[in-house]
């Protein structure tokens, strides 16, 4: 890739440097291929579901082969290299080392291979559906002086405009990828209440949103549509990083960042769409019970251990209701209390740390939720009573013992760990899961855990 890049840059220069009437450039005479979606500037509708009662409820399904997945050996190794040479003996073209998929010149076909990768692809859709809607939800639901409250300029919001503007282009290629099932925007219900509350709510559906693509990706069967959906994905990385950077967050405070299961990511997701149209194509993922972190950390305050608990379910935003002004950062001027807006924030007073006490509680199973109140929450007959909390985060899995267990309330401890030395495991967002077992599990194949 590196020669290839030259090989550009050299052709390039030599076509900049050639006599003017040599030049010949190719007219834009193809008019744009069209976006699936408008781009939304005003409020649009918004709600909990208030329809009649579901015809089709719970996951679209087929019978199961089995209950969960039989763990399996290591696959034979195939490959080594202890020399750093080439190990094949040939290459081939030049400057192309044996091996890697999708390099003998074959044409790409963008397309679902297999029911996992449809399945994959269209819970991505809904996610680039349901963003595309609340950042221009946000825009048009508060005014310009609610935004300058908040810490966040003009300028500010024309980024939250553009980012609206990207997910127009997301839904698109996906849409294209899916076919003529590929699912329409919904209606939606936001938890939001102020600028503040938008913010945090932006910069956690963001992050289940790219780490729900990051844990399916490396599995899907069409290498093609990965690498269209990759190119997307990393767009919605830097939306992440922008709206920590806007709620006064260190924008990266880790150094890799993980992927989910899918079903994680549409537990997630799912409470917040309130209807979708009929006939809507239906996700096979589990819906599992709702957690809720009753002593979530709260960014809004200067300092985190002062004041009313943050009671947060799944991925709800920060309150700001309940705070003392003298502790409230948008009533603070004081640079050095690390509250507003800005590139970067160095908080001197940790939202939380190694061996905090952290108060869960789960919601049941057969509840209704999601579009039209039609998916139901499960778990498999394999899981039985909560033993473990699941903390995800980085590369590491960490399994923490739940204590004081009442009815559907227990505590874990924040675990102490490490990737690599001075880089904490459990940092800047981290996926809590209860559950009954604690499988050995790795980035590749953490959604074994789900049975």
């Amino acid at each position: 890739m590196k020669s290839y890049a030259g090989l550009l840059l050299s052709f390039g220069a030599l076509a900049a440097a050639a006599p003017a009437p040599q030049v010949t450039l190719t007219p834009l005479s193809v008019p744009a291929p069209p976006l699936r979606s408008s781009e939304v500037t005003g409020p649009t509708s918004h709600g909990p579901y208030n329809g009649p009662a579901p015809t089709v409820t719970g996951a679209l399904s087929a019978p199961a082969a089995a209950l969960s997945a039989a763990p399996g050996g290591l696959p034979p190794v195939t490959y080594t290299n202890n020399n750093g040479l080439l190990q094949a003996g040939y290459e081939p073209v030049p400057y192309q080392p044996a091996g890697g998929q999708g390099t003998n010149g074959t044409i790409p076909y963008y397309h679902p291979l297999s029911d996992f990768d449809y399945e994959s692809l269209t819970l991505a859709l809904y996610q680039e559906w349901i963003e595309l809607d609340l950042f221009h939800n946000g825009l048009a639901r508060f005014s310009v002086a609610d935004f300058e409250a908040a810490g966040l300029t003009a300028e500010d919001r024309f980024l939250i405009q553009f980012m609206a503007d990207q997910e127009t282009g997301h839904a698109t290629l996906l849409s294209n990828i899916l076919g003529p099932a590929a699912p329409p925007q919904c209606t939606y219900n936001y938890p939001f209440t102020n600028v503040r509350e938008f913010i945090d709510f932006n910069q956690k559906l963001t992050r289940f949103g790219e780490s729900g693509v990051y844990g399916f990706l490396g599995h899907l069967d069409s290498r093609e549509s990965a690498t269209l959906l990759l190119e997307s994905i990393v767009t919605e990385a830097r939306q992440q990083m922008i709206f920590r950077q806007f709620n006064g967050l260190f924008p990266m405070s880790l150094w890799f960042v993980p992927g989910i299961p899918q079903s994680w990511a549409w537990t997630l997701l799912a409470p917040y769409i309130s209807s979708c149209p009929a006939n809507t194509t239906r996700l096979a993922w589990q819906n599992f019970p709702p957690l809720t972190i009753v002593n979530q950390p709260n960014p809004a305050k200067i300092n985190p251990n002062i004041g009313p608990v943050d009671n947060t379910t799944g991925s709800d935003p920060l309150s700001t209701s309940g705070i003392q002004n003298s502790n409230l950062c948008a009533s603070s001027n004081n640079e050095a209390e690390d509250c507003g807006p800005a590139i970067s924030q160095n908080k001197s007073i940790p939202l939380s740390y190694p061996g905090r006490p952290i108060q869960l509680s789960w919601g049941n199973v057969n509840q209704t939720v999601g579009p039209n109140n039609s998916y139901v929450t499960s778990r498999n007959p394999l899981a039985d009573a909560p033993r473990y909390a699941l903390f995800v985060s980085q590369l590491n899995a960490t399994y923490v013992p739940l204590v004081n267990i009442s009815g559907n309330t227990g505590f874990v401890v924040q675990p102490n760990a490490s990737v690599f030395m001075n880089d904490p495991a459990v940092n800047d967002t981290s996926f809590i899961a209860v559950t009954s077992q604690n499988p050995y599990v790795t980035p590749f194949n953490l959604s074994l855990v789900n049975p």
